[in-house]
């Protein structure tokens, strides 16, 4: 009576962990749809920005996303079939692509936080560096075009402040024609109204533009880590379900093979 019983509670675990991980399967592919959208939202609609930077840690947390949430598409395909077949290899490879797509996600997740931490240093290092060194320069298009939606979208001029235009290499040359600064500092932006810098004509903003494009990159790298470190928890979760419902179907094998 008591094996019977046993054999009873070990179908209804089998059963009820089974519809759970089909319901893990379902949060997986949500978050994984997440993951691959944070991903490739933070790399087109940010990327303008990528060539002030002076490390590539912010693009490679996005690729490493992307990375994961694509694993995470296919593996969940993986999962829903081995949860059907009850097949024990084909759930071992699942579990552990679970747990490889956790320490994925876990790393982008601690990279973005890591570089949060770095990044108001990092800025206030290389940024007026860059911008008044290879603004309107031969081969640095990717940086004046950066450079100026970067004025323009954030209402800004200079890193620090418009002075800081005083000391580079595009108003000291010929190709300034006169500005004091680039045309992309202007409110309205006309043909060398950068020549006139009076707070009427320019964007006058305490702080600069790094300030705002540390605000700005901060709250993504924020949200780069929380989707990250989130959804590599729901990974590990899914591998400790997977982990016991192998566990099961070893018994249930173990039982019917030792019962002949």
């Amino acid at each position: 009576m008591s094996a019977v019983y046993k054999d009873d509670q070990e179908d209804w675990l089998t059963v009820c962990l089974k519809y759970l991980l089909f319901v893990f399967n379902f949060l997986f592919w949500v978050g994984g749809a997440a993951v691959l959208g944070v991903g490739v939202w933070t790399l087109l609609e940010k990327s303008d920005y990528l060539s002030l930077l002076a490390s590539s840690t912010f693009a490679v947390s996005a690729y490493i996303l992307i990375l994961a949430g694509s694993l995470v598409v296919v593996t969940g395909f993986l999962g829903c079939c081995a949860v059907i077949r009850e097949q024990r290899s084909c759930l071992t490879t699942y579990f552990f692509c679970l747990l490889l797509i956790f320490l994925i996600e876990l790393v982008a997740g601690v990279l973005a936080y890591v570089y949060y931490q770095r990044l108001s240093e990092e800025l206030k290092q290389h940024l007026n560096q860059t911008m008044t060194e290879n603004y309107s320069q031969p081969g640095k298009d990717a940086v004046t075009l950066a450079v100026d939606k970067l004025q323009q979208d954030f209402k800004c001029c200079g890193s620090n402040n418009s002075h800081d235009w005083m000391l580079s290499v595009y108003v000291s040359s010929k190709q300034a024609e006169g500005r004091v600064v680039p045309d992309s500092c202007c409110k309205t932006i006309t043909h060398q109204c950068g020549k006139r810098d009076h707070p009427s004509n320019i964007y006058k903003v305490e702080g600069g533009c790094i300030t705002k494009l540390e605000r700005f990159l901060a709250d993504h790298l924020l949200i780069i880590g929380a989707v990250g470190i989130g959804v590599a928890c729901l990974q590990l979760a899914g591998a400790l379900l997977t982990a016991c419902f192998i566990y099961l179907l070893y018994k249930e094998e173990e039982d019917y093979f030792g019962a002949l």
